[in-house]
């Protein structure tokens, strides 16, 4: 399996799509992100979430519906 198809399927289980973070925890390079992004399957956009009382910016990377249709191409 690609890393490409691994991380649209994580991000197709995820309604709230992940941060940028925790992608990288679970392996992925910025490099799979981003080409993932550049391709239009996903979209990564800057976000304030509140971590231990402060407003930390992150980047929250999401699927596209384009994402969607190629994963489910992929599995047939």
């Amino acid at each position: 399996m690609t890393d490409e198809r691994r991380l649209l399927e994580l991000l197709a289980a995820s309604e709230d799509g992940s941060t940028e973070a925790l992608l990288l925890a679970h392996g992925f390079t910025l490099e799979v992100i981003v080409r993932s992004v550049r391709a239009g399957l996903a979209t990564a956009q800057a976000e304030s979430i509140l971590a231990g009382g402060r407003a930390v910016e992150v980047s929250r990377v999401r699927i596209t519906e384009a994402g969607r249709r190629a994963l489910a191409d992929r599995t047939r």
